[in-house]
Parts: structure tokens; sequence; C-alpha cells
């Protein structure tokens, strides 16, 4: 594919679009995804004008809204039109997010009424719930109902559902009673009524955390999950595809904000060098405002470092050490958090397990450190390193396991508070438990 991609790329330098044409036609949609991804805005544009209508529908709701937002900038209105109709409510809505409000006010305009309802019902759920993310177009069967009933109703409807797989089973009153598969129903009886064959329903809350939810309906491997409102009547239905596209894009931001930037939320190649850096900048910003309190610590300390120059050689080594082993407890711990291992109310458990992993980390890092520093300078200074590694791999790993939980309870992301903001600590704090233990044992 790589190759094939580079013949691409070099039809669109050489602006031979006709044989561009001719080369899309023999891609499969998911490697013109793919291969549209790399491209700039413009080339995305010319590429995405040149395939066959039908396909053009199949590509664009696969993109990135992002991606999505940008080829619709480059359309004409009527076309425009065309491509947003023909998404799924859910995917709608979430390109709607990533444009100006007057421009989704007037696409919303030019929906039909069906398709402009449906797109109400999941804009009016808050952003960061199930609700935005659910689908409306749904088929609910009712319990009374016999199987033949329900699969004439699937013939019927069942092309605009988002899914026919998972059927949620209703009551009179629309009250979510069951669960019955299409699996289930080709094999059953015609006659035989729906109730007797439905299983007990998973669904989840439309008010729900969208994360949350996508990570119970992964766990469970459920292929549909109903979502329900406060009286328990069905609203939408929420597929297993859209649950990993959340999970997907969690675990892209808590790898960003582990690494100290902003997520990108679009492929890197098609994002623009000025948006890199942005998500970069500020949190280089706040890690250097940090950094000025490990300035502050050896300026305070400057006296001591000046009785004894052999102590800021090892400077590096306890800071980086504390740094690294606090960001692999927090790493951890946030892990556990997204899979629901542990819950906020686990902090005591978190902490005496992380506190007895930092004292055996930092009793062998210690014996370690104190055998190479007593064979290169003398035993007090080893003595001081050794302690200073027990001591500081301690108080890493127990603040590393503590953060993400404060985190978590204080309404915030876990990952903000993991790798930048430990090592800022942890730098600071070891270099005064490091003075301090020098102090004690070099009688400075």
């Amino acid at each position: 594919m790589a190759e094939q991609i580079g013949e691409l790329e070099g039809l669109i330098r050489d602006e031979r679009l006709r044989d561009l044409r001719i080369a899309l036609d023999q891609l499969n949609t998911g490697d013109i995804v793919d291969f549209l991804e790399r491209l700039g805005v413009k080339d995305r544009a010319v590429t995405f004008r040149l395939l066959p209508k039908d396909t053009a529908v199949e590509v664009f709701d696969m993109l990135d809204q992002s991606l999505q937002h940008e080829i619709i900038e480059g359309l004409k209105d009527g076309d425009v039109a065309h491509f947003f109709e023909s998404l799924d409510p859910d995917d709608r809505v979430r390109l709607m997010d990533e444009m100006p409000a007057s421009v989704a006010r007037k696409m919303m305009r030019h929906l039909d009424p069906r398709e402009r309802s449906l797109t109400n019902i999941v804009l009016g759920y808050p952003d960061g719930t199930i609700g935005r993310q659910m689908s409306p177009e749904f088929v609910a069967i009712p319990e009374h109902w016999s199987v033949k009933q329900a699969l004439e109703k699937i013939r019927r409807v069942g092309a605009d559902a988002e899914t026919v797989y998972t059927l949620p089973v209703v009551d009179r009153a629309r009250l979510l009673k069951g669960v019955v598969s299409l699996r289930q129903l080709m094999v059953t009886g015609e006659e035989t009524v729906i109730s007797s064959i439905m299983s007990e329903a998973d669904s989840v809350d439309a008010d729900h955390e969208a994360e949350d939810a996508a990570r119970r309906c992964a766990d469970r491997k459920h292929l549909a999950m109903p979502v329900t409102d406060k009286e328990h009547r069905v609203v939408g239905i929420f597929t297993v595809d859209d649950a990993l596209d959340i999970l997907e894009r969690a675990e892209s931001e808590d790898a960003a904000r582990h690494g100290g930037a902003e997520p990108l939320h679009r492929p890197y190649l098609s994002t623009p060098v000025l948006q890199i850096m942005r998500s970069r900048i500020v949190w280089l910003f706040v890690l250097a405002l940090g950094a000025t309190l490990t300035v502050q610590v050896l300026d305070t300390f400057e006296e001591t470092l000046e009785q004894a120059v052999v102590l800021a050689l090892f400077v590096p080594l306890l800071i980086g050490t504390g740094g690294n082993v606090g960001n692999q407890a927090a790493t951890t711990i946030t892990r556990a958090l997204a899979l629901g291992d542990v819950t906020t109310r686990d902090a005591f458990k978190v902490l005496w397990s992380e506190a007895r992993v930092g004292i055996t980390l930092g009793a062998t890092l210690g014996v370690l450190g104190f055998v190479v520093a007593g064979l290169a300078y003398d035993w007090e200074t080893s003595a001081v390193i050794g302690l200073t590694l027990l001591s500081i791999c301690t108080l890493a790993a127990s603040t590393g396991g503590l953060m993400p939980l404060l985190a978590k309870k204080l309404g915030a992301d876990p990952a903000v508070f993991a790798n930048p903001f430990i090592t800022t600590f942890v730098d600071a704090t070891g270099l005064i438990v490091y003075f301090m233990i020098a102090m004690a044992v070099l009688g400075l």
C-alpha cells in the first residue's frame, strides 16, 4: 500500500487527474480514506471531487469530523447539503460541533423534516454524554408481538436503522423490557411471542458519561446497547463501533497529555504545523513555570552545594529516577481508572500498594547507588545517595498513585495530573529530601 500511495501522490503532483481517477477506482473505501488522510487541504479536496458519488458518500462518512469540515468548506452548497444529509444523526452532530454555529444552522435548514427532527434529538443532550453519541434510528419490538411480526417490521424499516442485530424490546408505554438479537429471531418459530425469548437488557441512561458507557459496551462485548431516558423509555441505540471510536479518542487524549501535549483530533500527516505547535506550546509554558520550583530549591540550598560540590553530580540521576517512578505509577493508576479497576474510594488501598512498590524499588536502586557511589567517591556520600533513592522512590510512587485519583475526584482529567505535573512536583520535593538527608549525614 505504501508504494501505491507514493504513486497516487505522484499523480497529484503531476496534475494527472484522469489517471488519478482511474487509480482511485481500483482502491477500496478504507484505502481511499487512508490516502485522503495523508494529503493537504487542497489536494484532499481535489481528490475527493474525483470520486464517484456513491463512493464519495461512503468515504465522507468514514473521515474524521475535522476532515469532513475541511471538505465541506471546499464544496458547492448543493453538494454540501447532499453529503450532510447522507450522515447518520449522531455523526451529523459531531460534524456540527466542528463548525461555526452559523454554518451549522444553515446546514440544518437544508435537511428534510425527519432528518432535522432526529438530529435535534441528539443535539438535545449535553456534550460528553452518551445521548450525544447515540443514534435515534432504531427498531423497537413490542414484547407482545410474534417473531413473524418482528421480522416483518425489520424488513420494512430496518434499512434506515443504525443496527438490527440487537433490538430493544418495549411494552405498550415504550418502556424497555429486554433485548432480542436478530439471530434469535431467525432461528425461532414465527408464532413465538417475543417476551418468551428476550434477554435482560444492559442499558445506559442518556445522560451517562459517554466514555464510561463506551467502556462498558466494549468490556461486555455488546454489539449494541439501548439508551433510555429517566423514565426508562428507549430513546436511542449505541453501537460497538461508536464505542470503539470514543475509546480511541480517549486513549489518544490520554497519550497526548501524558507526554505534555494536547490531542490533535485528526490524522498527524493532515495536521497543519501551526496546529501541532499550538498543541504543545501551552504545556511547555506550564512545565517551564513548574521548573522554576526546581531552580528555587537549588538556589535555597546553594550553600550546601558549595560545601559538598560532589552532590551536584547526582542531581540529574535523582530527579530523573523520581520522575520516572512517579510517571510509572501515575500511568498505571490512570489506566486502572479508565478500565474501572479502581475508583476514588480506593485511594488508601492505592496509596498502600504504591508505597510498598516505591519502598521496594527504592531499596533495590538505593543499594545499587550506595555501592557504585561508594566505590567511585566515598561511603558517606554513597549513604546519602542510597537513602535519597529510597526516599524519592517511595515519595514518587505514592504521589504518582494518588494524583490521578485526586484529579478524578475534582472532576479533572487524570491524564493531566500524570507525567508533566508529577515530574515537576517530584523534581522539587525530591531535591528538598536530597539536601536534607545530605545535611544530616554529612553534617553540613
